[in-house]
């Protein structure tokens, strides 16, 4: 496995599997990787010639500097494990090979980053914008996998695909969950032992609402899963939308949409978490 900190050197990696024949998969990380990330790695080793993984902790696209200072950095760890999933090019960079100069582009994905998320980060998908279409336009991979549990993040990298015009296909990969349900997520690592039980009530709420939805109207369901999250000691729900899937817009009855998603975000002490789920 090749591990690369400069552009040069990835474009020399790629252009030798091309000559090659082979179709590229790329990965986009921020590291500190876990199962989550393997489920992606693993798919795109399946269907791909040469897979390519970026590890980069991008600074635009955390609106909070505090949060950006405590994101979990693991760099050989993660090497080691994209290793043995038979990742073929680490893609490292530093802050100054991928912003040698300020990225002044501004994105708009209107209605898609005006709602959850776009609401209590704001710029942040601008940020995810900029270094997803750098990374893009670095590696013109032929499919590109992102996982669900960043739900709307991977529309928006739909919607930033179709903008752009890039040919390439975006592939949404299923939440992956340990055992006792938790969504798994880079985050975890920063949980004690003891917030780590709490985080818990994240999922347990989501699940019990899928049933409960089947008996009862949106609003009541959704007010289910806000009291349960209220109930919890040691947990602070920042929001709890129920959405179209396809529009990321609030819906107030069942038969709004044909495809409904919950979306959740949750800070268990100062580690924030989210999780989706969906009802129909």
């Amino acid at each position: 496995m090749l591990v690369v900190e400069t552009i040069d050197k990835l474009h020399t990696f790629l252009a030798e599997a091309r000559a090659a024949g082979k179709s590229v998969g790329m990965v986009p990380t921020m590291g500190a990787l876990h199962d989550g990330h393997a489920s992606l790695v693993k798919r795109s080793v399946e269907e791909n010639g040469v897979t390519v993984v970026s590890v980069f902790v991008n600074p635009t696209q955390f609106n909070d500097k505090g949060d950006l200072e405590r994101y979990p950095r693991t760099l050989e760890a993660d090497c080691h494990l994209l290793e043995t999933l038979g990742t073929d090019c680490v893609f490292a960079p530093t802050v100054e090979e991928v912003y040698p100069e300020p990225d002044t582009r501004v994105f708009d994905f209107d209605p898609l980053d005006k709602v959850m998320e776009g609401v209590y980060r704001p710029g942040h998908f601008n940020g995810v914008a900029q270094i997803v279409s750098k990374l893009f336009m670095y590696v013109e991979p032929d499919r590109a996998y992102f996982g669900e549990k960043d739900f709307q993040q991977l529309a928006i990298i739909r919607e930033m695909v179709r903008q752009m015009d890039f040919k390439l296909e975006i592939v949404g990969c299923p939440i992956v969950r340990e055992a006792d349900g938790l969504a798994l997520s880079s985050r975890n690592a920063l949980l004690t032992a003891e917030q780590r039980v709490t985080a818990l009530a994240i999922s347990k709420a989501l699940f019990a609402s899928v049933d409960y939805a089947k008996e009862h109207s949106l609003e009541d369901t959704k007010q289910m899963v806000e009291q349960a999250i209220a109930d919890t000691e040691g947990l602070e729900l920042e929001y709890y939308e129920v959405v179209n899937g396809d529009t990321l817009q609030p819906v107030t009855a069942w038969d709004d949409a044909d495809y409904i998603v919950g979306c959740i975000t949750v800070y268990c002490g100062k580690v924030r978490l989210i999780d989706n789920i969906r009802y129909k």
